[in-house]
């Protein structure tokens, strides 16, 4: 028996073909003149479900039959979505006596198919009335930060009352209830193709949740009322719709995407050739098309925001974004030790790059070990969990054996990594993080041995093209000074600006944290924001992203010290800052986190680092090219990941090259001595002022 307290499960099925974008879900046994409304009202969009009967069956008494279906507006145009709920009549009958009905019908279905089977239930009634709960009106199932903010309205336009409902729970609901109930909903998609996804019903559980909105949340899920909220980012859709309006005009989302179908990003990216050539990259082994730093083109260019095409800034916002949003959740979902990664959310909207960057990236950190899969109603896991109430879910549905409780914040060694004592005299091992144009993250274990672990394409050439573009600063140093000027807070969404001054207090998120970078970005028009908030947002939002994918590495790795150097990061006490604060919160102080700065570093308690004692002396002779050995695994556009590039250079020119490359090295050796005299010399001063 598929009936559950609202709705009648018995045949439901996916209506119309399988690439249909939020298709009808039709219920055949579902009583006609049902009256369901379910509404997710959040910072970009609103999104209704709403059941609607057979329109044959209409005015006949006991008909069955009809389809849930799906509607979406801005939340900026409220009014349109008031009218539409007006027009369709889906505010009355609304009333909590009706609601209680459904629940009423629904528990004496139960008791009847009880008492056939022979049980007994105690003498009591079953019946409900709205007089009882002491509200009068009709109620409409909410959720969503809108669900506070525009009560009121939906009260004095509509005369109902939105009954709300908290946001993380309703989306788990949904999520488990489309996996469970609704056949072929979720699907993979590589190399253009969707794919109808296995579901397996009895190793459902446990599975990691990305709910793409204007921030992003990740959820372990591990039963049907058994979740947990492990971490998010504020990079998500509402960074890359604010930053596409101000540097492509569009005003709306699907406008951008289909906007991003038509450029090249190669136009603004730099990748490995554009850094080391194609020599060094055919000798390293290296794809020449890999991702080095997004915008990081924009950097050296005198071009201004005008010169560059609207679709190639599109283009490369789309796949700087999802190749973060990727590689987060892959690191998330490896530390939770999860092969199953759902992505849900209304900036996905079925598009199809946006789908194959995310599965492209988790297939290749994954190394083929995790596969993202998609929801086709990815955008109404909200609005479908407040319409089920939880009533269809039930305990008894199988929970995996190891859905104990995440041991993402746990400090327990990983293979006895992290109970390793530091020392003046043994460092290692360590994490060194490079920020360059992008920012590479390089394991050291000893004395001149170190493997380079991953990279983020999303580094400093990322924020000062984006800054060259937004502000006009032309140097990192003038960006720095700028952003110190502005408040990030005039373009930053915050969790306050969703849920109010309260915050978020069920998942412990105050109402200063940011939820969304550029989420607050309302107009198109550049020259509504002032350049140092602008400038201010920027360093927020890519420090902050720095430090988060630093410690998910460092912790992945069993490591708990952290080494940032760079040319984006030396001297810069603002950048410093920003990621010291990142580390603090996100490792809860249980990583420490140092700056190499000047080729050395004198720590608090007069430890002397140097490239020398640190073990990584051949690697910081080699740094152009460790520098670029980053990032996202491929290029959206028109470079792709290819094997290493043959090339025409006769033996007169690699001999050039060979000299070129043992000058530069000698250059080094020479710094190097030069720094090895400079640490004596401090060491010496050091050791005699005490």
């Amino acid at each position: 028996m598929e009936c559950n307290g609202l709705l009648d499960l018995r045949g439901a099925e996916i209506g119309g073909d399988f690439a249909e974008r939020n298709p009808p879900i039709s219920l055949p046994s579902q009583p006609s003149d049902s009256s369901l409304l379910s509404v997710d009202i959040g910072g970009t969009l609103i999104k209704l479900v709403y059941f609607e009967g057979s329109a044959e069956l209409k005015g006949i008494r006991g008909a069955i039959g009809g389809q849930l279906k799906f509607v979406k507006f801005q939340t900026s145009r409220l009014d349109e979505c008031l009218e539409f709920i007006r027009s369709k009549g889906l505010h009355c009958g609304r009333g909590i006596a009706t609601r209680l009905a459904n629940m009423s019908m629904g528990i004496k279905m139960i008791s009847s198919n009880w008492q056939r089977l022979g049980g007994s239930i105690p003498s009591k009634s079953y019946s409900y009335h709205a007089e009882s709960t002491g509200v009068a009106g009709n109620l409409i199932p909410a959720t969503g930060g809108g669900a506070f903010k525009f009560a009121d309205i939906f009260k004095e336009k509509l005369g109902v009352y939105l009954d709300k409902l908290d946001e993380m729970d309703t989306v788990v609901t949904g999520a488990n209830f489309l996996l469970k109930k609704i056949p072929n909903e979720s699907f993979t998609f590589m190399h253009q193709k969707r794919t109808p996804a296995d579901v397996n019903q009895k190793n459902l559980f446990p599975y990691l949740l990305v709910n793409i909105g204007s921030g992003v949340g990740m959820i372990k899920v591990m039963g049907n009322k058994k979740f947990e909220r492990v971490t998010g980012t504020h990079i998500g859709g509402g960074t890359m719709f604010g930053l596409a309006k101000l540097l492509t005009g569009c005003t709306r989302y699907d406008d951008f995407l289909q906007l991003s179908q038509q450029g090249d990003n190669l136009v603004l990216d730099l990748i490995v050739k554009d850094i080391c050539g194609e020599l060094v990259c055919q000798k390293q082994g290296l794809s020449a098309s890999t991702l080095a730093s997004s915008f990081g083109k924009v950097v050296n260019s005198r071009r201004k925001l005008s010169d560059y095409k609207a679709e190639d800034l599109a283009t490369t916002l789309l796949s700087a974004f999802t190749y973060n949003i990727a590689q987060v959740s892959f690191l998330v979902a490896s530390l939770l030790k999860l092969k199953r990664v759902y992505f849900g959310g209304s900036y996905i909207r079925g598009h199809t790059s946006t789908m194959e960057n995310i599965s492209y990236a988790i297939d290749f950190w994954s190394k083929g070990q995790m596969q993202a899969v998609f929801f086709r109603h990815e955008g109404f896991l909200g609005a479908l969990g407040a319409l089920m109430g939880n009533e269809n879910l039930r305990n008894e549905d199988s929970i995996c054996e190891d859905s104990k409780e995440s041991e993402f914040n746990n400090d327990s060694s990983h293979d006895g990594k992290l109970s390793i004592e530091h020392n003046d005299d043994n460092i290692f091992p360590y994490l060194l993080v490079n920020i360059g144009s992008g920012v590479s993250m390089i394991e050291v274990i000893g004395n001149g041995k170190f493997e380079r672990i991953i990279g983020t394409h999303l580094g400093g050439g990322t924020i000062l093209g984006l800054a060259r573009l937004l502000t006009g600063c032309t140097s990192y140093d003038e960006f720095l000074e700028l952003s110190q000027k502005g408040d990030n807070l005039a373009v930053d969404l915050t969790v306050g600006d969703i849920y109010g001054e309260q915050g978020y207090p069920k998942i412990g998120l105050p109402a200063t944290t940011t939820a969304s970078s550029f989420g607050k970005v309302t107009t198109s028009k550049l020259s509504d924001y002032k350049a140092e908030d602008l400038a201010a947002a920027l360093l927020n939002a890519f420090t902050y992203n720095i430090g988060q994918i630093s410690y998910f590495v460092a912790k992945l790795s069993g490591l708990k010290r952290i080494f940032f150097r760079g040319a984006y990061i030396c001297g810069h006490a603002k950048t410093m800052d920003k990621i010291s604060r990142a580390l603090k919160y996100w490792s809860k102080d249980q990583v420490q986190t140092t700056f190499l700065c000047h080729e050395g570093f004198m720590g608090a308690l007069g430890a002397f680092w140097s490239y020398e004692n640190m073990g990584i002396h051949d690697l910081a002779a080699n740094d152009f090219i460790k520098e670029v050995l980053l990032s996202a695994p491929y290029m959206l556009g028109k470079a792709q990941v290819s094997p290493p590039l043959k090339t025409n250079m006769n033996e007169s020119g690699l001999e050039e090259e060979v000299k070129r490359l043992r000058h530069n090295n000698a250059v080094l050796r020479d710094e190097i001595e030069r720094l090895k005299r400079e640490n004596l010399q401090l060491k010496t001063a050091f050791h005699n002022s005490n």
